[in-house]
Order: structure tokens, then C-alpha cells, then sequence
């Protein structure tokens, strides 16, 4: 979904108003606006400065300290591998492998039809499940090859040759 630049202003207003935390900072009204619109654009952190009394650099420098922070719409459908040590011994780097051939990406991003966003998590949490995936915040585990080229079939037609 696309936003005008005003329309995405009035979003992270709307966000950063709404916030139910006795204080306020920087990073809450980042979270706050980043729940609310799913990344992080330029006029949410002029937003932000202004409503905590920070200057833009000081926003920025918050927001690009914390990886979890996205600048950039995310796709229709957001894909995690999880890369920590349990899963990476368990197949993570054949499961990232296909998702981004499947894909046709090479590394972490967006599809080119703005389909799918493909992301590394340094841990999902379920380590008895390895290899695990989450998927528009599903939870999968014991995801094999044949698994996530059938999961990504289902939600896309057909994957790449």
C-alpha cells in the first residue's frame, strides 16, 4: 500500500498521539510509528523530532542504531529465516537458500513485484523446532526445502525455475 507523504505524516501523528507510555522518547515514538505504518519513512522521523523536541540527527541516529527499524515499505508478505546457531545446524543455509532462489533475491529485501520482504532473524525463539521460519507472523517449524518452496508456492503461484 502506498502512502501520500501527508497521509504517512498524519499516520505517525496519529501513532506517536496514541502512545499509552507514561515517557515518551525517541525510541518509543519510533516503535509506536513503526507498529502503526510497518516501516519507518522519512517524514515519520521529522514527525518524531518534533513531537519529543529532538533534532532529525538525533532521530536517525536512534532509529539506524536498532536493526529492527525498517525505512522502506515492507511487501505483502514479510518472511523471516532464522539464522541462529540451533537452525543454522539444522538447515537454516538450505532453507535461506531456496527462499531466495524461490524469490529470485540474493540476499535480504523486497521482491521486485513488492510481494514478499526476506529478512534474517538471529533468533526466533524456537529452538527445538529448527529450522524455524516465521511467516506474516506465523511460526513454522521443522521447515525443510521441499516445506518453504511449497509455502512461498501457495502464497505466490508458482516459484522460479
Amino acid at each position: 500500500m502506498s502512502y501520500s507523504s501527508q497521509a504517512l505524516r498524519e499516520q505517525a501523528r496519529k501513532a506517536l498521539h496514541l502512545q499509552s507510555h507514561r515517557t515518551v522518547t525517541v525510541l518509543s515514538s519510533l516503535l509506536a510509528v513503526q507498529d502503526e505504518l510497518g516501516y519507518v519513512p522519512t517524514e515519520a522521523i521529522e514527525e518524531v523530532a518534533s513531537f519529543t523536541d529532538s533534532t532529525i540527527n538525533d532521530v536517525w541516529g536512534v532509529a539506524s542504531f536498532y536493526t529492527n527499524f525498517r525505512f522502506a515499505a515492507p511487501g505483502l508478505h514479510n518472511l523471516e529465516v532464522c539464522w541462529g546457531p540451533t537452525c543454522h545446524l539444522l538447515g537454516a543455509p538450505r532453507i535461506l537458500q531456496e527462499a531466495q532462489h524461490s524469490l529470485g533475491l540474493s540476499g535480504e529485501g523486497e521482491t521486485e513485484d513488492k510481494r514478499f520482504t526476506l529478512r534474517y532473524n538471529t533468533c526466533l525463539g524456537a529452538c527445538s523446532q529448527g529450522p524455524v521460519i516465521n511467516i506474516d507472523h506465523r511460526l513454522i517449524g521443522q521447515v525443510t526445502v521441499e516445506r518453504i518452496r511449497r509455502i512461498l508456492t501457495e502464497l505466490n503461484g508458482s516459484p522460479r525455475s
